[in-house]
């Protein structure tokens, strides 16, 4: 009787973690991530989808001979035993039955519970029976990249996985393609899928959720969409949308989420070109739409005025905004522009990505009050007049400026002459003394300065300047201060001056 070999994990994790708007990988293959970070720019975003859509390069090299590859050939190739030389890991030995000279298929096939089969050129899934003998244990299924353009083709291979928790699809050419309501039950234990860049319809999407009564997760990223169907089912089982990169305007079509996704949790909708969050009567509307919305994404969304920050507000349980590259804020610094967004959400306490302490939102709410102070009365937002009712009315703070002075008014004094010099004081005190020799009539070397403080001379007396590499700032030099030169008295002057006494 053959012995079950472990499986061992995916070897070449280089094409598990290929970068996807969206999309990374963070466990041990992969996971979705939800968009956000710093806002990306429109041309390294045009870059990243140039690199989406490009044929891909991966363990196994493109060729003609890959067009119409089915998927029980690719899981047959990529995990034969003679690829595993080493078992690493829990997994499972999958033990496959005698097949005629020639066949691919080997005696043993060493599967992970996770597939990444992504860039494989796989169009069919095969016979039906060794999918389900090569997946009864898989959990997730990565298949995008692929050329899987017939609904029937991927139902086979679902249907055959009975523990199938997440799909990802992203990159196969579905445009157009209708998935029938019939075969969209075998998709019915799945959690997570991943439709990025699939372009299918509203249709199709609506005929999943409704077969998918688990579903919790849903990425719908760079398919085009400018308008969102509604769906006559609800789906009460999704907690994550995430529709980054597509063409959404205008807020009407994003309150249709509301009714199809009554118990979403998070909303994902950067880089869409939304230009305002409109509402007639925001408070009822958002409360009655969103009721369980804990956090939204508008990263590089149009948004432009103050008033639509506020309409966040309307979400009862929002605690989590990204609002990073949006027009309003640009003006702003980067302190201001969290400060004053911090003050307008109260009950936000992670804004993009950071936690909001108590004290950063205390200072925040003070600065927003200060911000205001100079706006006529009909300029004042709402939240303005709720803050001073909190704080009082606050006078501007003072500026204080510390930074060591650039220059200073000196009066630089030899022999019988004085004359009034601005000096920078970065400079040293070799540079100084270059810088008097015209004045003087000294040469650099010829020449000893001494320092005398305008408050603190009759106290201290004057200070030698003796080292040519000290900055004159560390003199702590002020307006008014004191410059002496004295000429240098020759040594030989000197010697001969003690000889003769």
């Amino acid at each position: 009787m053959p012995t079950r070999i472990q499986t061992q994990p995916e070897l070449n994790s280089s094409s598990a973690s290929r970068s996807v708007p969206g999309l990374c990988c963070v466990s041990h293959w992969h996971c979705l991530l939800i968009h956000q970070a710093w806002p990306v720019p429109e041309r390294e975003r045009d870059s990243n989808l140039l690199k989406i859509l490009q044929p891909r390069v991966g363990a196994m090299e493109s060729s003609d001979e890959e067009e119409g590859r089915t998927f029980v050939q690719v899981v047959s190739e990529k995990y034969n035993p003679e690829n595993f030389p080493y078992c690493r890991g829990n997994g499972m030995g999958v033990v496959v039955v005698s097949r005629p000279q020639g066949s691919p298929i080997k005696d043993r096939l060493n599967l992970p519970s996770v597939l990444v089969l992504d860039g494989c050129g796989i169009s069919k899934a095969g016979d039906k029976a060794e999918v389900a003998t090569f997946c009864a244990h898989v959990v997730e299924l990565d298949l995008s990249h692929n050329q899987l353009q017939d609904w029937g083709e991927i139902c086979t291979i679902v249907s055959n996985i009975p523990n199938l928790d997440f799909l990802n699809l992203s990159m196969n050419p579905l445009s157009g393609i209708e998935l029938e309501p019939g075969l969209a039950e075998v998709f019915s234990r799945v959690r997570r899928l991943v439709l990025i860049n699939t372009r299918v319809t509203w249709d199709t999407v609506h005929t999943l959720t409704r077969q998918t009564p688990e579903l919790e997760e849903l990425f719908l990223c760079l398919n085009d969409y400018d308008q969102v169907a509604e769906s006559p089912v609800p789906c009460p089982s999704l907690r994550l949308l995430q529709i980054t990169d597509n063409q959404l305007q205008e807020w009407s079509e994003v309150r249709k989420f509301g009714p199809m996704y009554p118990c979403l949790d998070t909303l994902v909708l950067s880089n869409n070109r939304l230009g305002s969050v409109e509402e007639d009567t925001p408070q009822d509307t958002l409360q009655r739409l969103f009721p369980n919305l804990r956090s939204i994404n508008l990263n590089n969304s149009g948004l432009n005025r103050w008033e639509d920050i506020e309409r966040l507000n309307f979400f009862p349980k929002l605690e989590e905004a990204r609002l990073m590259g949006i027009p309003l804020l640009q003006p702003y610094t980067n302190k201001e522009r969290r400060s004053l967004t911090v003050a307008q959400l109260p009950s936000v306490t992670v804004l993009n990505g950071s936690v909001v302490t108590e004290g950063e939102r205390e200072d925040a709410e003070r600065f927003f009050i200060r911000h205001y102070l100079d706006c006529s009365e009909e300029m004042l937002p709402q939240r303005y007049h709720v803050l001073v009712s909190k704080y009082g009315q606050l006078a501007p703070l003072a500026e204080v400026d510390l930074r060591p002075p650039c220059t200073a008014t000196l009066e630089v004094r030899w022999g019988e002459r004085t004359e009034a010099l601005s000096l920078r004081l970065e400079q040293t005190v070799g540079e100084l003394k270059k810088e008097l020799r015209a004045l003087v009539g000294l040469p650099a070397n010829g020449m000893r300065l001494y320092y005398i403080a305008r408050e603190l001379g009759s106290a201290l007396g004057p200070e030698e300047m003796k080292y040519s590499s000290r900055a004159l700032h560390s003199y702590m030099i002020q307006d008014g201060d004191e410059i002496l030169v004295v000429p240098k008295t020759k040594s030989r002057t000197i010697s001969s001056t003690s000889s003769d006494s």
